[in-house]
């Protein structure tokens, strides 16, 4: 049976309003623009500069006859000017009755007589005739901005309807592939994409075309921004870039407008490219009929949506878009013809982080002791990003010693710093907690070397950084796909480590297992919940939910897909898994309570003893590499403290 369509909604949005008229007022500017004329028309010649005189023309005459004057200049205007004979100079006006009897005086004392012809030159009238049509002009703007709508008005003068993509055509950035390390399958599709711009020839025979767009995704810091800066390095044609964000402001109707305009732009340089970034800011899944909607969000994202899939393929444009929430982006957007293609970005293996280490480490001094294989095995779960702040942590450490030249110890301290936090010297512990501490991370270290599937130790330290007081740094040889029973089940052993070495050798349990308890009940919480892997709740998954990459849970208690009782019988199964750990890790140090001991009063001693000497102390062979490499577990996954650090923390470290 068929569900019959709903109607559509017919709620009264509002009837889009006008904007304002044009003020009346306008009109008038005419009227005050011809009388400021007028008015100017009468100053500027009255404001122009007139010939000051020192000499009346009696006083002339008696100059003249007195054989004072030496030149004359005499001027079609009456003006008349020269040099006395004592040197001085000096100006007159003659009157036009003078005429020819002046002329024959001045000769007749031998005066040196010279006509010149004056008259305004040509740059002047220019300039009158601007000052007089001046009104004109600026009234005349001002009635033409009048005449135009309120919308019309903002969007002239704010631009807030202009796109704000950066346009890389003739200067590009300096950034190519061979920037990027490692992702060789991400850097193949994309590679194809600019590919197919520049010699479209080659796949027209085959009869292929061009992916309308590609939606690169990954966890944050993975290079998904530095792959398109890569492509406008790469790229022959012009590169637009944009983020999100810059599409969406307070006026309804700024973001699709922007949106054509971007496109308009585009196809006017066609073949071209347009990189979105974090296009999760306008392609968010749009609200049901029941939902409030963001009308300004809704409409960008509409007009990208018919942008996309509007467009000729042949015009050669390519959508090129990032971002680490692909859960909340529109199925619409999502489909074939508009992101044909999706290029996963995952955290890099340890062939990729050398790689990245490498490029990193570009112009700095390496000791001989650096060995940047041995820093990418002790990063598992780095992304790009991390990778490159741990260089940087470490020439700072160099600085700081006063030293060029980075050593081993400068990654070691750099990836402590980012793992664990600064190590203050005033975080000094009294030798009661020291002792304490040594306990509870002398437990960690020996319950993961007796355990065969443990990760295996790489350091202990009791050194307070940060918020944890110690830490036991777990390293694996081989970073895992697929987790199994065995291995959940030893890493929840190493886990209840710390506070089962505090009840055997301290007969008490402390604040500082806080952490430690948090982390092995939420991976219990997922092994029963999520991976099916409790006989009692059966092969059953009930997900958290939260973002793919961002690693944030959603709340499962307000909407829990089962019932109380199925929440009781999980309740249960992971207390039994927890008290069994805890047992289990009780059993292994009381076996071997001589090397608790030992490793105790050699943390006391020394504050950091490495993994050779715990294995040497538990008796055990020091586990080597298996060979293979794999891809990083996500740094959000159940297990991946196991593979980072298990650390002792104080209350307040919660």
């Amino acid at each position: 049976m068929t569900k019959p369509a709903n109607a559509p909604s017919t709620r009264d949005r509002g009837t889009p309003t006008a904007p304002p008229p044009p003020s009346a007022l306008r009109h008038y500017l005419w009227l005050v623009a011809i009388a400021t004329f007028v008015l100017l028309f009468f100053l500027v010649p009255a404001t122009s500069r007139q010939t000051q005189v020192t000499l009346n023309y009696s006083k002339f005459l008696s100059d003249v006859a007195a054989h004072k004057v030496k030149t004359v200049t005499l001027e079609t205007t009456g003006a008349a000017s020269g040099n006395l004979r004592n040197g001085d100079k000096y100006t007159t006006a003659i009157p036009p009755q003078a005429g020819q009897a002046l002329l024959d005086e001045l000769r007749q004392d031998k005066v040196q007589i010279t006509a010149e012809t004056t008259g305004t030159s040509f740059g002047a009238d220019v300039l009158s005739w601007l000052i007089l049509l001046s009104p004109f002009l600026v009234f005349g703007y001002i009635w033409w901005r009048m005449s135009k709508g309120a919308g019309g008005r903002l969007q002239g003068a704010l631009g807030v309807g202009r796109s704000k993509a950066k346009v890389f055509d003739e200067e590009r950035p300096k950034t190519t592939f061979a920037d990027v390390a490692g992702y060789e399958g991400a850097k193949l599709e994309i590679r194809e994409v600019v590919d197919f711009l520049q010699r479209p020839e080659r796949y027209a025979r085959a009869g292929a075309m061009a992916p309308r767009g590609v939606l690169m995704i990954g966890p944050p810091g993975t290079g998904k921004t530095l792959l398109a800066r890569a492509v406008a390095g790469e790229a022959s044609v012009p590169f637009f870039s944009v983020t999100g964000s810059s599409f969406v402001e307070m006026f309804v109707g700024v973001g699709a407008a922007r949106v054509r305009d971007l496109f308009a732009e585009a196809r006017k340089r066609a073949p071209s490219i347009i990189f979105v970034d974090e296009i999760d800011a306008i392609g968010q899944r749009r609200g049901g009929a029941m939902v409030v909607a963001n009308d300004e969000r809704e409409q960008t994202l509409n007009q990208l949506l018919a942008e996309m899939d509007g467009f000729d393929p042949a015009t050669g444009i390519v959508v090129l878009a990032a971002t680490n929430r692909p859960e909340v982006l529109d199925p619409a957007l999502l489909r074939p013809g508009r992101f044909d293609r999706q290029v996963i970005i995952p955290l890099p293996t340890l062939p990729e982080r050398l790689a990245i280490l490498e490029v990193h480490s570009r112009g700095k001094q390496l000791a001989p002791d650096a060995n940047l294989e041995v820093v990418a095995r002790g990063t598992p779960g780095f992304s790009g990003a991390d990778l490159a702040n741990l260089v940087n942590e470490a020439a700072i450490i160099a600085v700081r010693a006063e030293r060029v030249v980075l050593s081993a110890a400068d990654f070691d301290g750099a990836r402590d710093r980012i793992i664990l936090g600064q190590r203050e010297g005033s975080n000094v512990l009294i030798p009661d907690e020291q002792h304490a501490v040594a306990v509870h991370e002398a437990g960690h270290a020996l319950v993961a070397a007796y355990c065969d599937k443990a990760d295996p130790v790489a350091k202990v330290t009791i050194l307070p950084a940060g918020q944890a007081l110690g830490a036991t740094e777990q390293l694996p040889f081989v970073e895992r796909h697929l987790y199994g029973d065995d291995y959940l089940h030893d890493t929840l052993t190493v886990f209840l480590g710390g506070r089962a070495s505090e009840l055997v050798v301290l007969g008490q349990g402390s604040t500082g297992a806080s952490n430690d308890l948090a982390k092995a009940t939420e991976l219990a919480t997922k092994m029963v919940r999520e991976f099916g892997l409790s006989s009692a709740l059966g092969p059953v998954g009930y997900s958290s939910g939260g973002s793919v990459f961002l690693g944030e849970g959603g709340n499962a208690f307000s909407s829990r897909p089962f019932s109380e009782q199925t929440q009781s019988v999980i309740d249960a199964e992971v207390a039994r898994m927890l008290r069994e750990a805890e047992g289990r890790a009780i059993a292994i140090l009381r076996e071997h309570r001589d090397a608790v001991d030992e490793l105790v009063a050699l943390l006391v001693a020394n504050e950091t003893v490495d993994g050779a000497t715990v294995y040497k102390i538990a008796g055990r062979t020091e586990p080597a590499s298996e060979g293979g490499v794999t891809v990083a577990p996500d740094r959000r996954s159940p297990v991946d403290e196991s593979s980072q650090v298990a650390a002792g923390t104080d209350v307040d470290g919660h």
